[in-house]
């Protein structure tokens, strides 16, 4: 088994879980201390924000989901906009948010009307 765990380095905490929490609809899962918030987003997979200001703004994680518009409309309601939007050659969907201090949280997804789609 392989537990994957995606990190952001942020400067501000507060700020941080506040921008996730909206991108990622809920509360962290769990803080194991006063400077992280981890998000499990599947099983096994999660992502975290932990406060290090000499490495924000340099992350970028891309996770894959079946549901890629559906997601995409979520956010927006709750007021957090793609940034940059793709689609391949092969169809394949691919949409960037940025957070406030500059790390990207990647959204892939399969292409409109695939299998994975259904």
């Amino acid at each position: 088994m392989v537990d994957l765990f995606a990190g952001m380095p942020v400067t501000d905490y507060e700020r941080a879980v506040a921008w996730y929490e909206l991108l990622l609809g809920s509360e962290p899962s769990f803080l194991p201390n006063e400077v992280e918030a981890v998000w499990e987003l599947g099983e096994h997979a999660y992502v975290y924000v932990e406060v290090r200001p000499e490495h924000a703004g340099h992350a970028r994680n891309t996770i894959f989901v079946a549901d890629f518009e559906e997601r995409i409309a979520a956010a927006a309601l709750r007021g957090i906009d793609v940034a940059d939007r793709e689609t391949y050659e092969n169809g394949v969907r691919h949409a960037t948010y940025r957070d406030p201090d500059g790390n990207e949280f990647c959204l892939g997804g399969p292409p409109e009307g695939s299998p994975q789609t259904t």
